[in-house]
This record gives structure tokens, C-alpha cells and sequence, in this order.
């Protein structure tokens, strides 16, 4: 089978192309026969280095992808063999991820895929989408697991609506019954946040977007989702209603975050950090099964109409498509399997 693989850590160009035996699928895993492998920003940044690597041990990237079980391992009912598929983190912990013809995964990673979904739907989903669902349910208070009215009376704003972490939190909280606001850095990205569903887009870079978020939410925003928090502190401090929480799940823009304490005190506020990979296993549940139901409900959808450009590159071009991640591609980058 057709297999990427890099062997030392640095640019894409450290990835290659190589053929491997098919895997057999061991007790209580799956395998699945991947079409489309889904790149993120932690793709990239884990090929760079970021969680370390030992020379020479092969290592296929990518957590993210969709297909067809093809086989079963023992211990698992043999009627999984067939159905689609999404895949959630294929290769943290493990040397294996989506970039590659099969993969073999514990079976609790393989989530059913509609037939009426997409595998660049799919592929889209894992990182993206549970990390949203985690921001958006961290607030203290706030439901474990998102559904229809969850959200009701809440008002929601997303950092960098045109993102693919933002497209999914924008779609979820409207499907849990939000109130969506976004800030996006031009008209461009701000079509896309509205096709992905934001009723009150603001560019932060033409608008004074404290002013125009007020003007929007007077009492304040319950919950931010929040790409940017090192730049975006004041403005969050400004716009956060009393008990609201700031979820950062990114460091765009800096490292370091000041706060201000006085008003972070008398407004009862709260930044909490997300990182998918390390969640609970309660709150990794919770956000596969509040996922799964979101796309069984048509609530999560990919393509520019739906705010999230999709960028189609062929294994065989793997390099081209990490370098448009790293880039800073907007949407979604896909790579087909044959």
C-alpha cells in the first residue's frame, strides 16, 4: 500500500512515499480503508518537532481522515466491516496516522459516517470539530455535551470565524441554539463566517470591534472560542459578560498573555486552556457523540458554501499540501488516498 512517512523531523520536504505491507487489525481494531486524510495545524507542527521524535523510526502523519472498514480485529462484531467511517487521532501516541492507503485503530476511533456525508466531511471533522465542542463547553454551568437548545440564550463569540476550528464552532453553537458573533480580518473571510452560519460578523480591522460586539450582545458574550488570546486579551476583557469564560485553543499571534486582574476579579471571569488531545476521556465522549449527532443532522457541512473552502491535493503531493497548512491556507486541506 501507498504510505507518507518521514523518518527526522523538519519541512515537508522531509516527508516521502513509500510502499508498505497492508496491516492486520488486532484485537478490539479496526481497519479502515482511507480516501481522504485531513491536515492540521498540529500536523504540521508535530513534523516540525513539536512533540519530539526518535531518527530513523517511521512515523505517518496526520490525525485526521475518512473511509471504509475493511477488516476487523478480534473481539469486534464483523458487521463494522463496510461502514464508513471518520477517523479521530490516528497518530497521537502512535506512529500510524491517516496519510497512508490503511490504517489499523482502535475501534472506539472509527465514528459511523452517514451515507449522505461526504468523506471530506469526514476528514474535516476529529481535531476541528471536538476541539470546538470543547470550547464551547467549558463554560461553568454550561452543558457536557452539546444538542439542540443547549446553547439557547447564550451568546457565542468565535475568534477567527473563517478557520476551520472556527467554521466548526460558528455551525455548532448555532445548531445547539447560539447566538453567534465573529471577527473575522476582511470581507473574504467574513462571507465565509456568515456562510458557516455567524448572524453578526465584525473585521476587527476596519470596525472598533469592542463597540460593534456591545452593540450586538449589550449584557456581554457568555463564551468566546478564541484562536488569538495574546492579541485579543483586551478585547475579550471588554466584550465578556459577569461569569464569562475565554476557551483558548490556539497561541496565533504570541505566547505570552497579560491579563488584567481587577476586572478579571469583579466580573468573575474565566480563561480556560483547551487541548483535545489531553481532555477527559468523559469530555473526548461527549464530543464524538454531540459530533456524530451534528452531522447525522446535516448541522456540520464543508465547501465554501459553507464557509470552508476545501484545497484537494493527491498523496503523491503531500509536501504541496502541509506547506498550505503552514502557510496559513483558508479552509480546509484534504489529501485523496488512490
Amino acid at each position: 500500500m501507498k504510505a507518507i512517512v518521514y523518518r527526522s523531523t523538519g519541512g515537508p520536504e522531509v516527508m516521502e512515499l513509500v510502499e508498505r505491507p497492508i496491516p492486520e487489525p488486532g484485537p478490539g481494531e479496526v481497519r479502515v480503508r482511507v480516501r481522504m486524510s485531513g491536515v492540521n495545524p498540529t500536523d504540521w507542527k508535530a513534523r516540525r518537532g513539536s512533540r519530539g521524535h526518535s531518527d530513523g523510526v517511521e512515523q505517518v502523519p496526520n490525525q485526521d481522515g475518512a473511509g471504509v472498514v475493511d477488516a476487523v480485529g478480534e473481539d469486534v462484531d464483523p458487521a463494522w466491516t463496510g461502514r464508513r467511517v471518520w477517523i479521530w487521532e490516528a497518530a497521537w501516541q502512535r506512529a500510524d496516522g491517516t496519510a497512508q492507503e490503511y490504517v489499523v485503530l482502535p475501534l472506539r476511533q472509527a465514528v459511523p459516517l452517514p451515507d449522505d456525508a461526504c468523506f471530506e466531511l469526514g476528514a474535516s471533522l476529529g481535531i476541528p470539530a471536538l476541539t470546538a465542542h470543547r470550547c464551547l463547553t467549558v463554560a461553568e454551568g454550561g452543558p457536557d455535551r452539546l444538542g439542540p437548545g443547549a446553547l439557547a440564550g447564550r451568546t457565542v463569540l468565535v475568534a477567527g470565524g473563517a478557520g476551520a476550528v472556527g467554521n466548526a464552532a460558528i455551525q455548532l453553537a448555532r445548531w445547539a441554539g447560539a447566538t453567534v458573533i465573529t471577527t473575522v480580518s476582511s470581507p473574504e473571510k467574513a462571507a465565509l463566517a456568515r456562510a458557516a452560519g455567524a448572524q453578526h460578523v465584525v473585521n476587527y480591522r476596519d470596525d472598533d470591534a469592542a463597540a460593534a460586539i456591545r452593540a450586538v450582545a449589550p449584557d456581554g458574550v457568555d463564551t468566546v472560542v478564541e484562536v488569538a488570546p495574546a492579541p485579543n486579551a483586551e478585547l475579550d476583557v471588554a466584550v465578556l459578560a459577569p461569569n464569562g469564560t475565554v476557551a483558548l485553543y490556539a497561541n496565533d499571534g504570541g505566547n505570552e498573555l497579560a491579563l488584567p486582574v481587577l476586572p478579571m476579579m469583579f466580573g468573575n471571569l474565566r480563561w480556560q486552556a483547551v487541548m483535545i488531545y489531553t481532555v477527559t476521556a468523559a469530555a473526548k465522549n461527549h464530543a464524538v457523540a454531540a459530533v456524530s449527532a451534528a452531522v447525522a443532522d446535516g448541522a456540520l457541512r464543508v465547501g465554501e458554501q459553507s464557509g470552508l473552502p476545501l484545497h484537494r491535493f493527491p498523496v503523491e503531493r503531500v509536501a504541496d499540501a502541509h506547506a498550505a497548512v503552514e502557510q496559513g491556507a483558508v479552509g480546509k486541506v484534504l489529501i485523496e488516498l488512490p
